[in-house]
């Protein structure tokens, strides 16, 4: 059974949105640099093993969802770039 793949940042905007939290106070609490919060919320910039590790501390998830997330997107990238059909 195909899955649809979300980019990870869209993921965490809706985390921050229950938690009625900024990019900018997330920034702060996992210290990142707003614009990479922001270019993550926007699908411009990749879930790092570095930033999973900080967002699996903050919000009580393991490094490995948000890896998972990560990767589980890149995959359905490069199979939907490459003519290879239904994601995974």
């Amino acid at each position: 059974m195909a899955r649809e793949s979300i980019h990870p940042g869209e993921h965490l905007a809706e985390e921050l949105e229950a938690r009625s939290m900024s990019a900018a106070a997330l920034g702060r609490q996992i210290e990142m640099p707003t614009a990479r919060i922001v270019d993550i919320l926007a699908g411009r910039s990749a879930i790092t093993d570095d930033i999973a590790l900080r967002l699996a501390h903050l919000f009580g998830t393991s490094a490995q969802f948000w890896m998972n997330l990560q990767n589980l997107h890149d995959l359905n990238q490069s199979r939907s770039k490459s003519g290879g059909g239904r994601p995974y």
